[in-house]
């Protein structure tokens, strides 16, 4: 700030990650997107919450704060699935774990109160944009109220926020306070009954989504909150979505529709801002290297959004369905960028967004009008309608790998196998180029699982699409061997592994479901893989809600649930020993899964 001549920011972006100048980093993408828009910024990166000094350092902002937990929500980022504290957080400097705090934004937004009581706050980020409403919190196992209310901020800017931050730092620089600004779409903000428009869709109110039983038409509030879920569902595409609004005592919190989509050539304008593609110089100690920095600092973000709509996935509450897709010169000028940096060793780790393969609106209509409100692209089969197409994608992949300074190119988002089978003109042609150019020995795909019931909740393809999609795999190659694992092509002297992830204990699967699941993986590939998650019930995502409720909010059908069971406490952690039944760790739990399975007449031994 000396150096620049300012005697305040205008602007103060508080983070729970550490400052990292790359375009992967909201905090970095906001920052300069604002200084864009010939607003002063200053960062105060994971400050200490304990008291309000740090949030004073900079001095008293001229318009306000924004503030983020950051790339992650921080409760996911502190603790494990099983609600344990995580021992590391690559984000941090050095892997440390606690440099941010548990629900930051609310921590931050009381630390600015208490450091410049009547300055704005606003919140931004996954943590806030996926509580924005009444949620169901894993942490607490209850329905919690809108970060919104709970953080006591201004405003929430939800989604994808570069025009929406825009326009907010507008309006405060005009001299509107945060209480008027109520216009801006992708935001959220507190008011009364009077402000709502005529089409406005009422969710259920927060009373209702924590009682018991309502005494007016006698819902639970797991029915309740299922219909909640189903209507923001149904208005979050910018092309037909209405204004929400969900009632608290005497006031609401009312959501704005979201902000369209970037066109290619406004996200173009992003990724030409004068990003420097490295962790800030306060981090260069050996320990204060920050773990994640490796894969993301040489890596290419070429598409957002994503129709692939998995349950368990809130890409389609934060991103949206529409995919939005950078040209390819934007592209092309931004790896130009990362060679001349010192760092680059000719390697691109990653090329790809939400699903790499996924670039565009899935069809005409979509590009037009957004996403069909309650058909998927994909699911259960792929739709009629949809244009599957790999030729920009490869013919960006293609650029890429002719840049005189790059050596290789590498694919690490995860590709979408159904789409590649589903495209009958590019698709072979796709996956001989995957294996040959972009493939760094092992390509990650994700399955997720085996078991029809679950895949049908999860909203993913029959195990026989990820058969075919290992078939072609081997078959792309030159030349093959039956000597190593099925799932592996082999060309000379360099095997490529495919290595497929999978979620244990989600929504739908019951523990004879977690028996069969096991034997499917050994029968298909003689080895239970490391690459299992537990299934984390995050807010904002479909799965969670069926965790919660126990049923599908669109059909009203009863879905088991592991965990929620009451004669099996313990059944999540059965799961994983169910799956990993070869540790040494795991045969207490299995046995006593067995016992149960038996118990309860499963199988006949």
């Amino acid at each position: 700030m000396t150096q620049r001549g300012w005697e305040h920011p205008d602007f103060v972006l508080v983070s729970g990650d550490p400052y990292i100048d790359h375009p992967s980093f909201g905090t970095a993408v906001i920052g300069r997107v604002l200084e864009n828009a010939g607003y002063k910024v200053a960062v105060l990166a994971q400050p200490d919450w304990r008291t309000s000094e740090d949030f004073m350092r900079y001095g008293r902002p001229r318009l306000g704060f924004f503030v983020t937990s950051g790339s992650i929500d921080s409760m996911v980022a502190n603790y494990t699935a099983s609600r344990r504290r995580r021992r590391e957080d690559s984000l941090s400097p050095g892997g440390r774990i606690g440099m941010r705090p548990d629900r930051a934004v609310i921590v931050y937004t009381n630390r600015c109160r208490e450091a410049y009581r009547d300055v704005p706050v606003v919140l931004g980020g996954i943590e806030a944009s996926l509580r924005r409403f009444a949620h169901y919190d894993y942490w607490d196992d209850a329905v919690r109220r809108s970060v919104l209310l709970d953080a006591k901020a201004d405003l929430i800017i939800y989604g994808m926020g570069e025009r929406a931050a825009v326009s907010v730092a507008d309006a405060l620089n005009d001299g509107f306070t945060a209480a008027d600004i109520t216009w801006v779409p992708g935001t959220v903000f507190k008011g009364k009954e009077v402000l709502l428009p005529a089409d406005t869709v009422l969710l259920p109110s927060y009373e209702a989504l924590t009682a018991q039983v309502s005494s007016s038409a006698h819902k639970s509030a797991a029915e309740y909150y299922n219909e909640s879920f189903v209507l923001k569902y149904d208005n979050n595409e910018a092309a037909d979505a209405k204004v929400l609004a969900e009632r608290y005592d005497k006031h609401y919190v009312i959501q704005n529709p979201p902000q369209t989509p970037l066109s290619t050539a406004e996200f173009d304008a992003v990724y030409d801002l004068p990003f420097t593609y490295a962790q800030h110089p306060i981090y260069d100690t050996e320990a204060d290297k920050i773990p994640a920095l490796h894969e993301i600092q040489f890596s290419i973000t070429h598409v957002r959004g994503c129709y692939g709509n998995c349950a368990f996935c809130a890409i389609t509450s934060h991103q949206g369905r529409t995919p939005t897709g950078r040209s390819l010169d934007s592209v092309i000028q931004e790896a130009e960028r990362m060679t001349r940096s010192p760092d680059f060793k000719g390697y691109i780790h990653d090329v790809g967004g939400p699903t790499a393969n996924i670039s565009g609106p899935a069809c005409d209509k979509m590009a037009s009008k957004g996403a069909c409100k309650r058909k998927d692209c994909l699911f259960p089969e792929p739709c009629t309608h949809l244009q599957p197409d790999h030729r920009d994608y490869l013919k960006m992949l293609r650029a890429l790998r002719a840049l005189p300074d790059v050596k290789k190119v590498f694919i690490r988002s995860g590709i979408r196998y159904d789409l590649v089978l589903a495209d009958k003109v590019n698709g072979r042609d796709f996956a001989r180029e995957l294996t040959k150019y972009h493939v760094s020995g092992i390509l990650k795909v994700a399955p997720e699982h085996t078991q029809p019931k679950v895949l049908k909740v999860m909203r993913k393809p029959a195990a026989d699409q990820y058969e075919a999609f290992v078939k072609l795999f081997r078959e792309a190659d030159d030349h093959k061997t039956d000597k190593i694992h099925p799932e592996v092509s082999q060309k000379p002297r360099k095997p490529q592994y495919l290595l497929p992830y999978y979620i244990s204990a989600h929504p739908g699967c019951d523990l004879q479901s977690a028996f069969d699941f096991s034997a499917y993986i050994e029968a298909h590939g003689g080895f239970v893989p490391d690459q299992i998650q537990d299934f984390y019930p995050t807010p904002g995502t479909l799965s969670t809600c069926i965790y919660y409720t126990g049923k599908d909010p669109f059909t009203r059908e009863d879905v088991y649930v592991p965990g929620r069971n009451p004669a099996i406490p313990d059944e999540r952690k059965l799961h994983r020993a169910i799956l990993h039944h070869n540790k040494p760790e795991n045969k207490a739990a299995y046995a006593r899964a067995t016992a149960l399975r038996r118990r309860n007449g499963a199988i006949n031994d």
